[in-house]
């Protein structure tokens, strides 16, 4: 394998992580994108729009403009109004993603030291890579686990299945993407 850099590395575990979300999203109806599992639970829906908002947020202008964007209303991302349809949360979801594969791409390791601002607080660019990386990490556990709970026995696994740790330890790369 090539030696990767940091940015190289933090570009793929995005893309991982977006891809185990994108996984779990395949396997829910319409109907289970959104319910919430018990009352005050969040649903796939909720957190796909607000991860979208907080991924718009964060990386348009990145390097130029706070993180938290003056337009950007955080509290409403944690409500599904009547204009809130599967496929616009989609949308936001798939735009944010692409603003942060668009702000990661032209950076070198020489920019991992910059300053950048994510609601005034100064942080590296590395700070604020690990950051992000942590807190999209945490919502597509959320949606792996909620959807999960919606497929019940249908659900198809995302990651080495329960009983075949052996089978992965003597071919690990027939599991890797």
């Amino acid at each position: 394998m090539p030696k990767e850099n940091y940015i190289q590395l933090a570009t793929r575990e995005f893309r991982r992580t977006k891809s185990l979300a994108d996984g779990a999203l395949a396997q829910i109806t319409l109907k289970q994108f959104f319910a919430a599992p018990s009352e005050g639970d969040n649903s796939i829906a909720v957190i796909v729009k607000h991860v979208g908002g907080n991924l718009l947020s964060r990386w348009t202008d990145f390097l130029t403009s706070d993180g938290e964007k003056p337009g950007r209303n955080r509290d409403i991302e944690f409500e599904i109004a009547a204009s809130d349809t599967q496929q616009s949360l989609m949308q936001q979801w798939e735009s944010g993603w692409a603003a942060l594969f668009s702000a990661l791409e032209p950076l070198g390791e020489a920019d991992l030291e910059r300053l950048v601002r994510i609601r005034g607080e100064p942080l590296t660019v590395l700070q604020a890579i690990n950051r992000q990386l942590s807190h999209y990490s945490y919502h597509v556990g959320q949606i792996v686990y909620v959807a999960k709970h919606h497929a019940g026995s249908s659900w198809r696994t995302l990651s080495v299945a329960k009983g075949k740790s052996a089978e992965f330890n003597v071919k690990p790369t027939k599991y890797l993407k």
